[in-house]
């Protein structure tokens, strides 16, 4: 449990210093070999959710990745690039009263590249709540955008190729 209170709070801090990097002017100074300073680095993200099991069930499914178990409570997904985690509410609420409201995001989005979002987009078909299909957007990808059944928006984006 020490550990797995350990690895949420890690996350919690590692989303607040992400929020403080995207401020524009704002940051911490990347690290250098030849320097002393570092950079937060985002390698985690936890979702607090009242249905753990349910959850892992649906982003096992869509990321087609096998959840890592450690207790009901807590579950992660290593996608390579970063770690998703699905912690549970109560849990939350024991370790960090008041710090967290379930399913009740509406400012961040999961972004997941992916090999091909036309190929992913037929593949999930109707098994997600769709908010924009298959479209190429005016920064450079192809993106289709869903939620999970917590409402969380999910993106799965590649970069547009190039007419």
């Amino acid at each position: 449990m020490k550990a797995q209170l350990l690895r949420v709070v890690n996350a919690t801090l590692a989303l607040i210093v992400a929020a403080m990097l995207a401020a524009p002017g704002a940051g911490l100074s990347a690290a250098s070999e030849d320097s002393q300073s570092a950079h937060a680095v985002l390698v985690h993200t936890c979702l607090i959710t009242n249905h753990v099991k349910a959850l892992a069930a649906f982003y096992a499914r869509v990321l087609q990745i096998e959840p890592q178990w450690s207790g009901d409570d807590y579950v992660e997904f290593h996608t390579g690039a970063a770690v998703l985690a699905l912690f549970s509410a109560g849990a939350q609420q024991r370790y960090i009263p008041g710090s967290a409201l379930p399913a009740q995001n509406h400012t961040a989005i999961l972004e997941f590249e992916v090999l091909d979002v036309d190929r992913e987009y037929a593949r999930l078909g109707n098994s997600v709540r769709w908010v924009k299909g298959p479209t190429t957007q005016p920064w450079g990808t192809r993106s289709i955008y869903f939620r999970d059944p917590d409402g969380n928006l999910i993106d799965f984006f590649t970069t547009a190729r190039k007419p």
